[in-house]
């Protein structure tokens, strides 16, 4: 690198924004993380020895994957190389694969390769890795806001050392606050700014542990309020709503928190706790889910949860997604919480998700069973001849029912469904208990 570049590199780095600026240079200055980089842990003996192998950092947004890595890049003595999946491709890896081979043959040195959204990369972009990181030409860091056991192929988990990331706590949030405010050479200290304690802490918990996110704020905080009289930018509570438009609420619609929140709000309905369910609604609404497949969850609860307790709730659920489809948003918000609020209170009973599997598995098990002859169409001609007929039809007997048999002869005597004891199962048990009584 010439005086040019060196120079060229040094102005970008001044101009960069906040979040880029502070990202640390040494394992002691990353704030968190202490489950993975606490100096009894793994990961913090590996970095600091530069004995790291192939590693994958899988968290939320502002946790600090990515100042990880940089730290790494700044203390390995291997040659460090960084690619983001969403601008890259398997030209740029080409490139870096070979590179990376030069320089193992000429200078004896590693390459490290750290991608940033590794997810990003499709099936055969990933695969293209396999051979080099198996083979130890490049040491390969990814960086994901998803789950890699469903976004990684399984071949590059197996190569590589998963470690989770978790969203920072509030007290971790209020440090890095206080470095962006007051550092002078990292941070905007150089503008005379102080931030006063609510909006710090208002700030803390806006974040929900996003460290990019606060960074953010201060940074336009500072760069659009004006000094005081005594030439002090005070960035107050007021200051700080005003710079933050939406509560940062964390809700991939294509990912983890999609499937987290959608199997919370489900189990909170199973678990009848209609406050908790009308709280992941909220959540799913806010991150903009679609209204659309939220119904039809509720629906297929209505059933699986619910089921014959209150046949009314398939009714509802039902009824609700026809609604939400024809109204649409915000109105279809109230919808879709009166499905959820009725079939999270309903009484439960899965007998009837018991009573299809145990049939579909009898099914599989013995075939397809002859259908007695009785039950047989008796319309057609011949079907006398072929043994069909001898149906005794249950409105000409006492009860409107008639002991006969119903079910194949392998499976005659099998009951799959059994009614429990909430709600309106308890009549349809005592109406079974009083046909068949003599």
């Amino acid at each position: 690198m010439d005086l040019f570049e060196y120079a060229q590199k040094k102005s970008r780095e001044s101009e960069a924004p906040l979040a880029r600026r502070m990202r640390p240079e040494k394992l002691e200055d990353i704030v968190g993380q202490e489950h993975i980089l606490g100096k009894d842990k793994l990961l913090y003996r590996v970095i600091k020895a530069d004995k790291l192998s192939s590693v994958i950092f899988y968290g939320p947004p502002g946790t600090g994957k990515t100042s990880i890595a940089s730290v790494i890049a700044s203390t390995t003595s291997s040659v460090f190389k960084e690619i983001n999946a969403t601008t890259s491709g398997k030209k740029d890896m080409e490139e870096i694969i070979k590179e990376a081979k030069e320089t193992a043959a000429f200078y004896d040195k590693k390459t490290i390769l750290f991608i940033d959204e590794i997810h990003r990369f499709n099936k055969a972009q990933q695969d293209y890795l396999l051979p080099f990181v198996e083979d130890g030409t490049v040491i390969l860091i990814g960086a994901t806001t998803e789950n890699p056991y469903f976004e990684v192929n399984s071949a590059l988990i197996s190569r590589s050392s998963v470690f989770q990331l978790k969203p920072l706590t509030r007290d971790d949030v209020l440090k890095l606050i206080d470095k962006a405010v007051y550092d002078k050479e990292k941070g905007m200290g150089a503008f005379n700014a102080r931030i006063t304690d609510d909006a710090a802490a208002f700030l803390a918990d806006y974040s929900e542990g996003d460290a990019r996110h606060a960074l953010n704020a201060i940074e336009l905080a500072v760069l659009s309020t004006e000094r005081n009289e005594e030439g002090v930018i005070v960035i107050s509570l007021d200051v700080v709503q005003e710079c933050l438009e939406k509560r940062n609420v964390r809700y991939d619609k294509g990912g983890d928190n999609h499937y987290d929140v959608i199997s919370a709000f489900i189990k909170s309905m199973r678990g009848s706790d209609p406050d908790a369910a009308v709280y992941y609604l909220a959540r799913m609404l806010y991150g903009g889910e679609d209204i659309k497949f939220i119904a039809r969850r509720i629906m297929i609860c209505a059933s699986e949860d619910v089921g014959n307790a209150d046949p009314n709730a398939l009714v509802v659920a039902t009824s609700a997604c026809l609604a939400v489809e024809r109204v649409g948003l915000p109105e279809a918000r109230i919808i879709l919480a009166h499905a959820a609020i009725y079939v999270a209170t309903a009484p439960k009973s899965n007998a009837v998700i018991n009573a299809i599997d145990r049939a579909q598995e009898a099914v599989k098990n013995i075939g397809s069973a002859a259908v007695p002859p009785h039950l047989r169409d008796a319309h057609y001609k011949g079907a006398a001849e072929l043994g069909a007929g001898g149906y005794k039809y249950a409105h000409d007997y006492p009860k409107n029912y008639v002991d006969q048999q119903y079910l194949p002869d392998p499976v005659q005597n099998e009951r799959f469904y059994e009614p429990g004891d909430n709600g309106y199962e308890k009549e349809i048990k005592k109406y079974l208990k009083w046909i068949h009584e003599e």
